[in-house]
């Protein structure tokens, strides 16, 4: 669930923003045997690989770029890309535009209680001591002081644990992501194109609802082994990210959860469908209406538009290409 939080970031130029982690990547270190079970478990996922598509339908035209939410001078190179490409489109969609983000951000700070759990017993309390130890360290380390992490919502620690230190060091140095989702919309903004959210700014709060006590605290237990080695995490689901295997980044959270999560295959497997349904799948369905919709209009002048959500949104029997392709668009990886 770790990795799954983690993806669902991957779910916000200059150096990059491991430029100050030490870290490496974890694909080669690790057992052959697990790195080649990664890789079967890819085999056949539609669309595993690649970041830029193309869909078409009569004479709409939609580009699809996957995105990775934190900085990294890599993304130039897709900036450069897509800068015409936007400049000429009727609009850019994004998972959330600035107004959706100052709302959220707004929210935040006017009810501090959609974070912060006032009432009922403290993350001490329903934990182990052990791990509660392991947790206030991980969360010293991305800044937050156990005093502060005892009463957090369990969806948000097990959030932040899915973030490396040295990433929300450089957010907090330069008070941004600056991931390629935030540079794409600087290009729209700066060409005056208009820019169209995907979904609502709360839908955030909607994602982890239904969860039992048990399931909450499972998520932070899901997340705690690899919260003490998070930079070579971060390290590798760039690596991953920027070498276009998308569906990689996936498999690998699984196969390291069950390596060292204490959780059984069965549960790890239990929680992977419930993040994917409901961070990934139910998320993709919904974006197929205003993503159709707005190629139709966009078409009606002669445009197409633009479209730049997290990567692991792309691939998958239920990932938007497929979903699209369900709706009579041709799809071509233009990468």
């Amino acid at each position: 669930m770790r990795m799954t939080i983690s993806a669902a970031l991957f779910v916000m130029a200059g150096q990059p923003v491991w430029a100050a982690c030490d870290g490496q990547n974890l694909f080669e270190t690790m057992p052959p045997d697990r790195a080649a079970a990664i890789e079967a478990a890819t085999e056949g996922v539609p669309y595993r690989r690649g970041l830029l598509f193309e869909a078409r339908r009569d004479d709409q035209r939609i580009i699809l770029a996957g995105t990775y939410h934190f900085a990294d001078s890599r993304h130039q190179a897709m900036v450069d890309r897509l800068r015409p490409l936007i400049a000429e489109a009727d609009a850019l969609f994004v998972e959330a535009g600035p107004e959706e983000e100052a709302r959220l951000a707004e929210a935040l700070t006017r009810d501090p209680t959609l974070m912060v759990n006032p009432d009922g017993p403290t993350l001490p309390e329903r934990l182990s001591a052990p791990e509660w130890q392991a947790l206030a360290q991980a969360m010293s380390d991305r800044g937050t002081p156990a005093v502060i992490a005892a009463k957090m919502r369990p969806w948000y620690v097990a959030m932040m644990l899915g973030v490396s230190p040295c990433m929300v060091r450089t957010m907090a140095e330069t008070g941004d992501a600056g991931g390629l989702d935030h540079l794409l919309v600087a290009e729209a903004e700066a060409a005056g194109t208009p820019i169209r959210p995907l979904e609502p700014w709360d839908t955030i709060f909607g994602l982890f609802e239904g969860l039992t006590p048990q399931q909450e605290l499972d998520m932070i237990r899901a997340g705690l082994p690899a919260a003490g080695y998070a930079d070579d995490y971060a390290v590798t689901l760039t690596d991953a990210y920027f070498d276009g295997d998308v569906w990689k980044i996936w498999e690998f959270g699984r196969f390291d959860a069950i390596a060292n999560s204490g959780l059984s295959r069965a549960e790890v497997d239990r929680q992977m469908s419930f993040a994917q349904t409901r961070l990934m799948d139910d998320r993709n369905r919904a974006w197929i209406a205003p993503l159709t919709r707005g190629a139709v209009e966009a078409a009606s002048e002669g445009q197409g538009i633009v479209a730049a959500f997290g990567a692991l949104h792309l691939p998958g029997a239920a990932g938007v290409l497929a979903l699209l392709e369900a709706e009579g668009f041709d799809i071509d990886r233009l990468d």
